[in-house]
């Protein structure tokens, strides 16, 4: 098989077929998107899946305006604030007692917004302080790891969801193989979509044949669909601003700024393109923290860019942002309409754990294509340490680390400890042997050439 040449402007495809690739994305960052809101309901905290659509396909706008167009990455709703949304949802002392849980998700909305803005501090910096000196800080031996690790920790979720029904997540599995194999023409570049609807049949098909999911349940579950309507206004709410919610949330921006770094990272190396200087981590960081505090302003979850999206820009092989901004378009219409979203919401746990199986596994394929390319020289114990912690780090705080100041709960997620363990030790470990610009092909695949 041919390697897939890269397609950086997809109107040479035409308008349907953009239009497929956008739903293609639509479809890989469906699932993780809306399950932010459905856990944070568990919580008892009422955060409507509708607004996460809505601002999630205003806060991918967002972004892409301040990065001049020029990235392909899709900004979700972020995982790493749910353990703040636990803790608000927690509260019953002080305003709290007795607060009712759409005021209480009123004021974890208002820390959002106080994290997102934090992220124009760092932005800042990176502006005075110039990217190329930062890059001194993440070299391949530390940027590597780190995306090996983005697709890692998601792994187990793949398992978890295609473990309750096994065949039907081998047949989204195996559908992906073999048109982004043997596929042609347009078929081969939307290998997702086509995983996507050949397994939604045959759910549908198991489904009648009386098949159920392995813990007895139903394949296919249409109760939501038939309640839903078909038109429906977001339901919106300002944020409300305390200094205990805020100080339960916006520390959380420490860690989401560090994976802002290493999705960037990832994007980067998955296109070859500099997006790290050129628009630069400053406007990123921006249109990111922009994203968050919007969608939090009017009462959504906070955003960052999405793994899975980028699994999809490596199998497809379209890198054009413009696809990106279609899938955009979908998220924003289907916040308005209730029923599609529930349609796509009943995709099978199994299904999206299938598709998920490739990519997870596709972005950490891209950590491990740089640390090769890159020629990290792993017989020197100072490069196999640092390796060695920001994987163990990155996989063994599943959970993340939750530490508590000045009484308040502050939870660390794993990718963001394995960062700041990755830069730390990469700063003080002598015998640093990565030159910026002595391997420019490594460092073009990487995304970080001059």
């Amino acid at each position: 098989m041919e390697n897939k040449q890269a397609i950086r402007d997809a109107r040479a495809l035409g308008m349907p077929k953009m239009l497929l690739l956008g739903v293609q994305h639509m479809f890989a960052m469906f699932g993780a998107t809306i399950l932010v809101p459905i856990l944070v309901q568990s919580y008892g905290l009422p955060l409507n899946i509708q607004t996460t659509l809505f601002f999630a396909g205003v806060g991918t706008f967002f972004f892409h305006v301040c990065s001049k167009l020029k990235i392909p990455a899709f900004l979700g709703s972020s995982f790493a604030f749910l353990g703040g949304f636990a803790t608000v949802a927690g509260l019953d002392t002080g305003i709290y007692a007795g607060m009712d849980p759409q005021t209480k998700l009123s004021y974890a909305c208002g820390g959002v917004v106080v994290a997102g803005l934090l992220y124009l501090i760092l932005a800042l910096l990176f502006k005075v302080a110039g990217v190329r000196k930062v890059m001194r800080f993440l070299p391949p031996v530390v940027t590597g790891p780190m995306i090996v690790c983005i697709g890692m920790s998601l792994a187990p979720s793949a398992v978890s969801n295609a473990s309750t029904c096994w065949p039907l997540a081998l047949v989204a599995l195996g559908t992906i193989i073999i048109f982004n194999i043997w596929g042609k023409g347009m078929f081969r570049i939307i290998p997702i979509l086509m995983g996507v609807v050949v397994a939604y049949l045959a759910a549908i098909v198991m489904n009648a044949c009386g098949m159920t999911n392995a813990d007895g349940s139903a394949i296919l579950n249409f109760a939501g669909v038939a309640k839903a309507n078909w038109v429906g206004l977001p339901p919106f709410q300002l944020a409300r601003f305390d200094v205990t919610a805020i100080l339960v949330m916006a520390p959380i921006a420490l860690a989401t700024m560090m994976e802002h770094i290493g999705d960037m990272s990832a994007i980067s190396a998955t296109v070859g393109e500099n997006f790290i200087e050129n628009p630069g981590l400053h406007r990123t960081l921006v249109g990111d923290g922009l994203a968050t505090s919007l969608s939090a302003l009017f009462g959504g979850p906070a955003n960052t860019t999405y793994g899975e999206n980028t699994g999809v820009l490596e199998l497809s092989g379209v890198h054009d942002p413009r696809v990106i901004r279609i899938a955009a378009v979908f998220a924003i219409v289907l916040g308005f309409i209730p029923k599609m979203a529930e349609v796509i919401g009943s995709m099978p746990t199994a299904l999206v754990g299938g598709v998920s199986f490739i990519l997870y596994g596709m972005i950490s394929a891209i950590g491990v294509r740089n640390i090769v390319e890159n020629k990290v020289d792993f017989t020197k114990s100072r490069n196999l340490i640092i390796a060695a912690v920001i994987l163990v780090c990155g996989l063994g705080f599943s959970n993340g680390l939750t530490f508590t100041v000045a009484g308040t709960h502050i939870t660390l997620t794993s990718l963001a400890i394995a960062s700041l363990a990755g830069i730390l030790l990469n700063a003080i470990l002598p015998g640093n042997d990565y030159e910026f610009g002595s391997n420019p092909q490594g460092d073009k695949n990487r995304g970080v050439h001059q």
